[in-house]
């Protein structure tokens, strides 16, 4: 008999390498690419941490160092090197040319995580242009396969090189998708519009990646949204509705998560999908409880918030994954933070009183008729209120528009009964 297995593809072999000049906390970075790694679908072998005032220009680590690290990949069999940094295309080659063994930076590992995960038009179009903005400086000739983003007959100057035709090429092709970007915003910017038209209130989860969004979300909304435990499980903006404990429908929005140092490419391209943020009536900071960096996670979701303008909006802090904790006692406190299990449904009950609790007052529909003494109120609806139906009469402006709390009584001063 011939015994037939089923040989199991291995996969790749990474070993990762990080530099700690005193700049950032460089043993949480290494963790977090640990993460990275595995969610690219690598296995993480070891990792090497060299001590230094600045990176070593030629190969980011010492020569000491990059010997070490060569013939550790001959005798463990490494088939990648990811560095926890930004490298340049020199310090690639040369650090290729001595391991004899592919190497990737912090950068392109993300952005290839993206890649694989993005489902949408418009998350594959982020991911695209991010790459190629990544790949522009870098470019060094790669040849023939970049021929397909554009050119032809006549496309070229004289004299010029195939180097910058290439660079031509992505320069086209980065424009075309920021134009198509732009139209993907547009629309959206018209749906938030005709959702605040309409009334519809707004929730928004943000947070680090792996703090449990999604699974938050499928436990509130049944959304049936990918929730795994690696990072970036979830990249596309998911939206659903949400019924309240007192009747009250919103609108639940899923975003995209946050990482330690995010390349500037992806932060410039997803900052329009993190923008769903800015718009909410309501924002949940959402955390991992178990994690050592809970504090630091919710601080710098904060700092984003604040950065998107948020800063008039409730934020919830939630903290998630209380069911890894032992007991209460684990559970950090951090101002007036829900704890939940969005896995076991612990706490649950306390978030939706909180979010019921944040909502901001009903907009009713009113029609007043202003007088033209009241141009500044008129201007006020207008910016603050959603205008229906305007129309100039004999005794000052007849406007139909929704509005709540202060506007809302200015408006009732001047509103027309209707027999």
């Amino acid at each position: 008999m011939i015994e037939i297995k089923d040989l199991e593809e291995r996969r790749e072999r990474a070993l990762l390498v990080s530099v700690d000049t005193g700049e950032f906390d460089a043993e949480a970075s290494l963790a977090e690419l640990y993460e990275l790694t595995r969610s690219a679908g690598a296995e993480p072998f070891g990792a090497v941490t060299q001590k230094r005032p600045a990176p070593d220009a030629a190969t980011y680590v010492g020569s000491g160092m990059m010997e070490e690290i060569r013939e550790d990949c001959g005798k463990y069999e490494i088939d990648l090197l990811i560095f926890d940094c930004e490298l340049s295309p020199t310090q690639i080659r040369n650090i290729e040319e001595i391991a004899q063994v592919r190497t990737v930076d912090r950068t392109m590992l993300i952005l290839d995580i993206f890649a694989a995960r993005a489902q949408s038009r418009e998350g594959r179009l982020q991911v695209e242009l991010a790459q190629l903005k990544y790949m522009l400086p870098r470019l060094t000739g790669r040849g023939t396969q970049l021929s397909r983003l554009g050119g032809g007959i006549g496309t070229r100057g004289p004299g010029e090189t195939k180097l910058e035709t290439d660079r031509r090429h992505i320069r086209r092709k980065i424009e075309s998708l920021k134009g198509q970007l732009a139209e993907v915003e547009r629309r959206r910017g018209q749906l938030n519009r005709r959702r605040k038209k309409d009334g519809v209130v707004t929730v928004a989860l943000v947070g680090y990646t792996n703090a449990g969004k999604s699974t938050l979300m499928n436990q509130l909304t049944q959304a049936g949204v990918l929730a795994e435990d690696m990072l970036f499980a979830t990249l596309d903006p998911t939206a659903r509705a949400l019924k309240l404990p007192h009747g009250e429908t919103v609108m639940l929005i899923d975003t995209v998560g946050l990482v330690r140092r995010l390349p500037h490419q992806l932060v410039q391209a997803f900052h329009s999908t993190l923008e769903q943020a800015a718009t909410a009536d309501v924002i949940l900071n959402v955390c991992d409880a178990s994690s050592r960096e809970a504090r630091t996670h919710l601080e710098v979701t904060s700092r984003l918030l604040a950065e998107l303008g948020c800063v008039d909006r409730p934020v919830i802090p939630v903290m998630n994954k209380c069911d890894l904790c032992p007991g209460l006692s684990g559970v950090p406190m951090i101002g007036g933070a829900v704890r939940i299990s969005a896995k076991t449904g612990e706490g649950i009950p306390q978030l939706l009183q909180a979010v019921e609790d944040a909502l901001p007052e009903k907009a009713e529909l009113v029609t007043a008729l202003l007088p033209f003494s009241q141009a500044g109120i008129a201007a006020q609806v207008r910016r603050e209120g959603m205008v229906e139906q305007e129309e100039y009469v004999a005794e000052g402006l007849r406007i139909t528009a929704r509005a709540s709390g202060k506007l809302l009584a200015l408006l009732k001063e001047y509103q027309i009964r209707q027999e």
